[in-house]
Order: C-alpha cells, then sequence, then structure tokens
C-alpha cells in the first residue's frame, strides 16, 4: 500500500480494514461448519444464561430460552473492539521502517487489548445510554456470526456451567448445602 498511497494515515487504515475484513470472513465461513454451528449455539445458550442471571429470572430452561443470545461483554465484541482500537492507533503512529513497525505492533498489543478491555467494561456499564448503545452497536450485531439459537438441552448445559461457577465464587447457594440447613 505505501508505493500506491501517500498518507500513511490512510495507509495504515486501509490495512486496518483489509485486517478487519478477514476477520469477519473468516468468522461467517467458519459458522457455516456443522461443527462450529454446533459450537456457536452453546455460545449463545451461555449468553441466554448470563443474561438470564443478570436480570434476576430463574436459571430454568423456559425463563433462560426467553432471553437474548447477545451479550455486550462477549468475547466477539472484545475481538472487533480490540481490531477498531488497533486501527486507530496504528493509523496514528505512521509508517516507521518495517523493523520498528513490528516490534511497536507487538509492544503495543497489551496496551491496546487493556484499552479495548476497559471500553467493553465502559459500554456495559453504559449500555442504557443511546450513544453508547449506537457506537458499540456493531459488536452486538456481530455476535449474529459467532452465536446461534441453541436447542433446550445446550440451554440445560449453561445454566449447569453457570451455576456450577456461582457456586464455586460463592455467589449461589449448592443444592447439597440448602439441603442440610
Amino acid at each position: 500500500l505505501d508505493h500506491y498511497l501517500t498518507s500513511s494515515f490512510a495507509s495504515n487504515l486501509i490495512e486496518g480494514v483489509i485486517r478487519l475484513a478477514v476477520l469477519l470472513g473468516y468468522m461467517a465461513v467458519i459458522g457455516l461448519l456443522p461443527d462450529i454451528r454446533r459450537v456457536f449455539a452453546y455460545h449463545g445458550a451461555e449468553h441466554k444464561a448470563v443474561n438470564a442471571y443478570e436480570s434476576g429470572a430463574e436459571l430454568e430452561v423456559g425463563s433462560v430460552s426467553r432471553h437474548s443470545a447477545a451479550h455486550t461483554r462477549c468475547g466477539t465484541a472484545f475481538l472487533l473492539v480490540v481490531v477498531v482500537v488497533s486501527i486507530l492507533v496504528f493509523a496514528v503512529l505512521g509508517r516507521p521502517p518495517m523493523w520498528l513497525r513490528v516490534i511497536s505492533r507487538i509492544a503495543l498489543v497489551p496496551v491496546i487489548a487493556a484499552v479495548g478491555y476497559e471500553l467493553l467494561r465502559f459500554s456495559a456499564a453504559h449500555v442504557g445510554n443511546a450513544v453508547v448503545r449506537t457506537i458499540f452497536s456493531p459488536s452486538l450485531m456481530l455476535q449474529n456470526l459467532t452465536t446461534r439459537e441453541p436447542d433446550e438441552s445446550q440451554i440445560e448445559v449453561a445454566i449447569t456451567a453457570l451455576k456450577t461457577v456461582l457456586e464455586a465464587d460463592g455467589v449461589l447457594e449448592t443444592a447439597a448445602a440448602g439441603a442440610a440447613d
């Protein structure tokens, strides 16, 4: 790109958009594989269970199944935010010599990931704000590529997994402890 563009900002921006297109294309293509569709259905079940828990709903199949398969703190959303932040950061840094470009990109990965994580946390905490919701809506839309509507057995697995984690964290009383009381 450097040979065709005089602006390093534009060159980095185009490179970032290509990187984003590759990521989206990859997610779309692997989502066509039957085994991956099944994994994506478990991913949707996980989101439904977490959404149900966070809304105070009963962790039962009927209740959980009515919740959304999208979640504001999804790892897919994190990937998108990290890619967008990296596009912006690298566009601003210009086009140093290749050796420096490689070193700076490696060195900035933890910083970009940390910024992306904080942005995702901020968006989840301010999901009621229309501006925040609009800015982060692509991350929720992207989850259409990485989640599928789960069946009841997948929802049961998600509920069991969530309850196990909540019990291990001491947030949810175990069934055995409740029976002993």
